[in-house]
């Protein structure tokens, strides 16, 4: 029996393996409804976050269009203030008279006013010259939002050198020096410098032999420097952190001025004293803020073989003499308040200081050289920290000294400064006793001598080890009335604080 054939009429159904067979397949209406809402609603929450994030990414952009703004406007201020200290070094009230905060305004090129910045201002405290400067600057969109720069000027002081000299120096085997070191003369350096070596001369022809001229800083350890115009050799063996020459001169004439200042600041606010009368003073710190102060009625006198072989001007031992009638105590005071101590004679100082800022000054005026006043130290001069809590300048007219009957092992904890004289020793000869040699001598701070600098001989007598370590803490922050290498202030350091 044949089948009938379908007719081309037919619907079709069609099952899955869902559908239990005979009965078709029907989508149901509501499963499209829901469908419906899902994707809407997936297409709502999608375009509502793209909607968000450009709203916010709109206000983020503004923020930090305002923050960015903010932070130029307080750069702004502390670039005004260094104009303003450049023009007026001594003014921290913003020319006006009155304690801060001073607010500014900050317009545009067209004159529209488009924030404001604040100025903070701190003076050097005693005995620096470092100023502080905070400028906190915002905008008149978005005065909450504030960006706040802190930088700090500085003049740098004469004590931007471990050694700083007028005249032609020569720095022997056995010297260790850790700082800069220059010279308005030519310097022959046969020790060790850790610094840059540096001089106002390109050549000069070394007084301590003949020949050619030499470079303006020069070696004599093997092998010896060629002459000018030879190549300058890398001698890192001596000169660690390299040589420079010629650079400009530092002022040593500009000293004058600052010790008949010191005087008037010491007559005002600090320790003055006259004349002694004999032959001068002892000045004897104390770890407790004070110090003793003696009259010196004698000095020891050289060994009758002793002389001064090499004529040298104002020779003598420079020594304290040590009988009962040598000093008197004329009393103990406390540290001055502006730390000054001016005395128009020689002095003698040693002892110990305790977070104090000390200057000690000698000289007599009107100026000659047939009367200016040396200081001289024998004995330890030393600080309690070295963190730049403590202090001391000595600053003579004419020498700082070191004398014969000197500690075997001296240390010097002080910035010197031998306006017209040297700083250095004698020269005792072996017929001057034991003393004429000896063993160590270190020195934390700086010196600067208008003469030949030294406190050991070529032949050996002197002090036989020589130890220079510059104390950095003097640069920006030198002891009262100290002179200072410029009346421009330097940017020393720049820091975002909020």
């Amino acid at each position: 029996m044949k089948l009938a054939r379908p007719s081309p009429f037919a619907l079709h159904t069609r099952y899955d393996r869902t559908t239990p067979p005979g009965l078709p397949h029907v989508q149901p209406r509501g499963s499209i409804v829901m469908f419906s809402l899902i994707f809407g609603t997936i297409g709502i929450i999608i375009i509502g976050g793209l909607v968000s994030w450009g709203v916010g990414s709109a206000k983020l952009s503004q923020a930090k269009l305002n923050s960015e703004m903010a932070f130029q406007i307080a750069e702004a201020g502390v670039n005004y203030y260094r104009w303003h200290l450049a023009h007026n070094p001594n003014d921290y009230q913003d020319g006006s008279g009155q304690p801060g905060p001073y607010l500014h305004e900050f317009r545009d090129k067209d004159n529209s006013l488009i924030g404001y910045y604040s100025l903070d201002i701190i003076p050097p405290p005693v005995g620096s010259t470092i100023v502080t400067i905070t400028s906190t600057g915002y905008t008149v969109e978005n005065p909450k939002h504030q960006r706040e720069v802190r930088i700090q000027l500085a003049i740098p002081s004469l004590a931007r050198y471990a050694v700083a000299a007028n005249a032609d120096m020569r720095f022997g085997e056995g010297t260790v020096i850790y700082g800069p070191v220059h010279s308005n003369g030519g310097i022959r350096f046969d020790g060790l410098a850790y610094n840059v070596v540096t001089s106002a001369k390109s050549q000069y022809n070394d007084p301590d032999h003949s020949g050619g001229d030499e470079f303006g800083v020069h070696t004599h350890v093997s092998p010896t420097d060629p002459l000018p115009p030879a190549a300058v050799p890398n001698r890192t063996d001596v000169f660690v952190a390299g040589r420079q020459f010629p650079l400009p001169a530092v002022d040593f004439v500009g000293i004058s001025g600052d010790l008949a200042q010191m005087k008037t600041d010491a007559q005002a606010q600090g320790r003055y004293f006259a004349a002694s009368g004999s032959l001068g003073y002892r000045v004897l710190f104390q770890n407790n803020d004070t110090f003793s102060l003696y009259r010196i009625n004698s000095l020891r006198n050289p060994p009758s073989s002793c002389s001064n072989e090499q004529s040298q001007t104002g020779w003598g031992t420079w020594s304290i003499g040590t009988s009962g009638g040598a000093q008197t105590l004329l009393g103990t005071y406390n540290n001055p308040a502006n730390g000054i101590i001016f005395v128009e004679d020689h002095i003698w100082v040693e002892g110990q200081i305790s977070s104090a800022r000390i200057t000690v000054a000698s000289a007599r005026f009107p100026e000659n050289p047939s009367t200016h006043t040396s200081i001289t130290v024998n004995n330890n001069l030393l600080y309690t920290t070295y963190d730049g809590q403590d202090v001391i300048a000595l600053i003579a007219q004419n020498n700082i000294n070191v004398g014969l009957y000197s500690a075997n092992t001296l240390q010097i904890d002080a910035a010197l400064i031998a306006k017209n004289g040297r700083t250095g020793r004698y020269y005792y000869e072996s017929a001057c006793g034991s003393n004429y040699i000896r063993s160590t001598i270190t020195l934390n701070g700086m010196i600067a001598t208008n003469q030949r600098y030294g406190f050991a001989y070529t032949d050996g007598t002197g002090y036989q080890t020589r130890n220079i370590n510059y104390d950095a803490n003097l640069l920006y922050g030198p002891p009262p009335s100290f002179p200072l290498t410029s009346d421009q202030y330097t940017l020393i350091s720049w820091e975002e604080v909020h």
